[in-house]
């Protein structure tokens, strides 16, 4: 197959980690290695622009206040001019805002296929009272905004690629069309069974013989963790071994550290702030079980690389999460925001670990990068087809 210049547009980039820029650092390894040329284009505040690679663009702009981990590119749209001079075949926007639009221009000036993703529920409701203006008339002009902004985006996109089957079935309903359920994807080699946690659990103070429960990723309102925190506390009164490990930043991360405080669970609770990536399949390793309590979920690549390490997984049973986890087989479901109930399935998963181990790695196995990166090339093919036959 000829080889592909690709453009990745990103509002959420380095040195920020969650799911989309995984997603994103997980295809440009894999679209590489198989000899396609990937450039990203993304936000950045101006100390971090040395980052950068000579594949790498990365355009200055302002931290957003309610979530300091994203930035908000102010001039990006003179990247046309490096797209036209690299000769680009197709432009991929991984988000929609800024930067995304940027990568939109750059397509319709230049004649050149779009291709975007829908990673993060932009005006989910939690969102919206989170971040969104405190002013409640402002705030329903912003989200009625938001929402024909979405549209148009992913409307005039020559393909839309979504993670799971639920987003598709959300965004078919919004008269959107022209799209591809391709979820994201892990490095299996990465993250896989045989890694030992075992000098992880050691340097955070945790012994062999207690029981870890762990949640990786943003600490953010939407993320609901506030129910794992309060299952911990049911289950650690029952059993004297019970720990909680919590790893990740977010504008949250104060208000569950109060939280846990008060609930008690401190002492056997460890926050582990940003996780370095080198780092991170030694922390799923040191788990027993991992838990994402949240209702925000477009796919869910924690899971699948808490999966992949052989662990079983515990999630509230809605939207994506519902897609990836069978309830007996590769992890419990519980109901969304009900911490009983999750303290439950999570009793239930570690009192029989083993009978979840080899499905979770099984499940994981096809969300590998080699499988899923197939399918996003196709994507790429069919849609240069279709704009060179126009």
């Amino acid at each position: 197959m000829e080889r592909m210049k690709i453009a990745f547009y990103t509002d959420a980039y380095l040195p920020g980690v969650d799911g989309v820029v995984s997603s994103i650092l997980t295809f440009r390894d894999e679209l590489s290695r198989r000899g396609h040329t990937v450039y990203i284009f993304a936000s950045s505040v101006q100390k971090h622009a040395k980052t950068a690679d000579k594949n790498t663009f990365l355009y200055s702009g302002l931290k957003f206040k309610p979530y300091p981990q994203y930035n908000i590119a102010l001039f990006p749209f003179n990247s046309v001019l490096k797209i036209n001079e690299l000769g680009i075949d197709i432009i991929h926007a991984q988000t929609p805002m800024v930067m995304g639009f940027a990568g939109f221009l750059s397509a319709r000036m230049l004649r050149k296929p779009f291709v975007s993703s829908f990673h993060t529920l932009v005006t989910n409701e939690r969102i919206v009272n989170t971040y969104y203006p405190k002013n409640k008339h402002i705030r329903k002009l912003a989200k009625s905004s938001m929402k024909r902004y979405i549209e148009f985006f992913y409307k005039n996109s020559d393909a839309v690629i979504v993670p799971s089957p639920s987003v598709c079935n959300m965004l078919m309903k919004l008269g959107i069309k022209n799209i591809s359920t391709i979820p994201n994807c892990i490095d299996t080699k990465v993250f896989n069974p045989k890694v030992s946690g075992m000098g992880f659990r050691e340097a955070i103070g945790f012994g062999s013989s207690e029981k870890i429960i762990l949640y990786q990723g943003r600490l953010s309102r939407e993320k609901n963790i506030e129910v794992l925190l309060r299952a911990a506390r049911i289950l650690m009164k029952k059993d004297s071994g019970i720990r909680l490990v919590i790893g990740g930043t977010g504008p949250a991360e104060h208000h569950y550290k109060i939280l846990a405080t008060k609930l008690g669970i401190i002492g056997n609770t460890r926050f582990l702030g940003f996780v370095d990536q080198k780092m991170l399949p030694k922390v799923y390793a040191a788990a027993d079980v991992f838990c994402l309590p949240s209702t925000f979920e477009t796919q869910g690549i924690v899971l699948l690389e808490a999966m992949a390490s052989g662990k079983p997984v515990v999630g509230a049973d809605y939207l994506a999460i519902k897609n990836l986890i069978s309830n007996g087989s590769n992890g419990e479901k519980f109901r969304p925001g009900d911490y009983t109930d999750c303290a439950r399935k999570i009793e239930k998963v570690l009192n029989n670990t083993g009978r979840y181990k080899q499905n979770a790695i099984s499940v994981a196995a096809e969300y590998s990068k080699e499988k899923v990166a197939e399918k996003l090339i196709d994507v790429y093919k069919r849609v240069l087809s279709s704009k060179a036959i126009y």
